[in-house]
């Protein structure tokens, strides 16, 4: 069977990263799109793309049907999953078979199999893999911490952590809650809860003539709310005894479901000892970093093993070491919650392998995941490749949208992952030590002070002749304030813009965007400044940020209520848990909002009683909306 056109089940970031393989190989590519995503950067580059109407993924792309049929209209032969969506849905894949298409994954047995943990762990423990298991009818004290987890998905839904066993029965219904939404199945399990253990996987390639690759292990211990943020391969400081068991076990989970084509077989690796955690019988998020250590394509191999090729020779050893971190338009200052824009920048060094979701003027919104790149460094050795990829993350331009892009460099930072001390509870317990939210680079908001007077000064229609910063009083400073940092007071002395303790050595301006220059300390530092109705762009020495300028003058239209409940992000809300005049206790839920696959509970900040309650389930709603008011009780 040779495949000549592939549809991909799947959008952003995935869909883009099957199609440069396939366009490799000569094979033409088919997009399916949400209204959503009609104008994101993978509808563009496929060849052909068929629109899905609508933009949830339940109206979109969870929608077998609708998938298989843009590939009968297309006339492509094949379908790639790429992750998440379908990509482990046994009946899709049956669909997809049923259809006289190439399925390029595992068969539909292997997925029901590995589908449910619970069963995937019955499987496992019969092939001799070490498990993890509890009973929770007679757990113990000594049992605990414990693990509650979904039995149909991964990503940190429906995972609990359960630290007394009073707290066992509400956190089962929350995680059964999750589940449900999530994965349309509430199905869970409990386990022993290892915090100190790692995280490490491998990578499986098997073939249809009986050949099971292990190509490497991945350590993916950095962890936040389960959900992985710093991935890297080969594992670092893994002894030669756990590295055998991983790979040796790994294999025995293949055979043992008769696997084909890529999978992940994930561990908790304790010293010595491992524990199977799962299979995921799909490419995972972090296979580049196993490509670069091997040399391999895995799509590549996905597509060979899915026309029927075997694999020959062996797997190389790994030559070097690669680092990934996961960008997401999310906000650490603000509990991590997810964000919304359209990408004015979007800019990294050639050091790194970037596979990105979005481009310049991509519109990241509410219905998706939160993740929009993830930027790869590959070094003769990891302190190499921490050093290329902390410098990236530095020198990139990423603006319209908050990203996680500093959190990660402290992360990468931290004297633990430099050291290669790693354990999957570590970013939890060091996360408040090791991120800060501070101003940062304090010439930053001056940078973007006195470009936006230059720029000003050289835009206006009249009286263009007086300088920046021109006042009839000189000794009166003018200021400019950004949200989040200090005042900037600056002054114009002989057409020049002065700052106390800053030298403006020089400052060009190109229309609505600036190159200053700024000499403190005796040292000279470089900023390109980019200015907007809204927003100033600063990149400069220690990163690039954005800043909102505080308006001079408040509207009146936009001061809210005391005890105004505002939505922290544009969501939709799922669940409104109180109606006009209920009274609440501090802490209470009072709505609750879903975004990027994630629920938010907004609770009431004080006791009172609800008023104004502005909201409904199944609306959406905008950052800053007012959900509900909460008005004190008087004493």
């Amino acid at each position: 069977m040779t495949i000549r056109r592939i549809l991909v089940a799947n959008r952003g970031e995935i869909a883009r990263r099957v199609f440069r393989t396939a366009r490799d190989l000569g094979i033409e590519t088919v997009a399916v799109f949400s209204d959503a995503d009609a104008d994101m950067p993978f509808v563009a580059e496929a060849d052909l793309a068929v629109r899905l109407p609508g933009s949830a993924p339940s109206e979109t792309y969870l929608r077998g049907g609708l998938v298989i049929d843009a590939a009968r209209r297309t006339g492509a032969d094949a379908i790639h999953p790429g992750y998440g969506f379908l990509s482990e849905n046994a009946a899709f894949a049956r669909d997809v078979e049923a259809a006289g298409l190439v399925w390029i994954g595992p068969s539909p047995e292997s997925i029901d199999e590995m589908g449910s943990k619970i069963r995937a762990k019955e499987i496992m423990a019969a092939a001799d893999v070490p498990i993890l298991s509890v009973d929770v009818a007679s757990a113990t004290d000594a049992d605990l911490p414990l693990l509650v987890k979904a039995s149909a998905g991964g990503g940190g839904r429906g995972m609990r952590v359960v630290e007394r066993l009073e707290d066992l029965d509400g956190e089962l219904a929350k995680a059964q809650a999750e589940a449900q939404s999530a994965f349309g199945d509430g199905t869970v399990f409990v386990e022993p809860y290892l915090p100190r253990a790692r995280h490490v996987e491998v990578q499986i390639l098997a073939d249809t003539h009986g050949t099971v690759w292990a190509v490497g292990d991945r350590d993916c211990s950095i962890q936040r709310r389960h959900q992985k943020v710093v991935e890297e391969a080969p594992a670092p400081n893994l002894s030669d005894t756990a590295r055998k068991t991983l790979h040796t076990a790994a294999r025995a989970a293949a055979e043992a479901v008769s696997y084909r084509g890529a999978g992940t077989v994930e561990f908790l690796v304790d010293g010595d000892r491992v524990f199977f955690l799962e299979m995921n019988t799909r490419l995972q998020v972090e296979h580049p970093v196993t490509e670069q250590v091997h040399g391999i394509d895995l799509v590549a191999a996905q597509i060979a093993i899915a026309e029927g090729k075997p694999l020959e020779g062996e797997v190389s050893a790994p030559q070097g070491h690669s680092i990934e971190v996961r960008l997401y338009a999310e906000d650490p200052a603000d509990d991590w919650s997810p964000q919304t824009g359209t990408i004015r920048t979007f800019d990294f060094p050639e050091t790194v392998r970037v596979d990105s979701a979005v481009e310049v003027g991509s519109v990241v919104g509410i219905h998706y995941d939160a993740m929009i790149a993830k930027v790869i460094a590959h070094g003769p050795d990891r302190t190499t490749a921490l050093r290329i990829l902390v410098d990236a993350l530095r020198r990139s331009s990423v603006h319209g949208v908050t990203t996680n892009r500093s959190a990660l460099r402290q992360i990468l930072e931290a004297q633990p992952v430099q050291d290669a001390d790693l354990w999957t509870s570590m970013l939890e317990e060091h996360a408040d030590a090791w991120i800060t939210t501070e101003a940062g680079d304090p010439l930053v908001p001056v940078a973007a002070a006195l470009a936006e007077a230059t720029i000003a000064a050289a835009s206006g229609r009249v009286l263009s002749r007086i300088p920046a910063g021109f006042r009839n009083v000189p000794s009166q400073s003018l200021t400019r304030e950004y949200e989040g940092h200090e005042p900037v007071r600056y002054r114009s002395a002989a057409g020049r813009l002065t700052v106390d303790g800053v030298t403006l050595v020089s400052i060009d301006t190109f229309g609505s965007a600036a190159e200053v220059l700024l000499e403190a300390d005796g040292v000279t530092r470089r900023y390109w400044v980019e200015t907007g109705e809204k927003h100033v762009d600063v990149d400069g020495p220690e990163g690039s940020t954005s800043l909102t300028p505080v308006p001079r003058f408040v509207d009146p239209a936009d001061v809210v209520a005391e005890g105004s409940l505002l939505a922290p992000m544009p969501a939709a809300v799922t669940a409104v848990q109180v109606a006009d005049g209920d009274r609440v206790s501090k802490g209470d839920p009072v709505v609750v909002l879903e975004a990027m696959k994630m629920q938010h509970t907004i609770t009431a900040p004080s006791d009172g009683v609800v008023s104004n309650l502005a909201v409904t389930v199944g609306q959406q709603v905008e950052a800053g909306a007012v959900l509900a008011v909460i008005e004190e009780e008087q004493e």
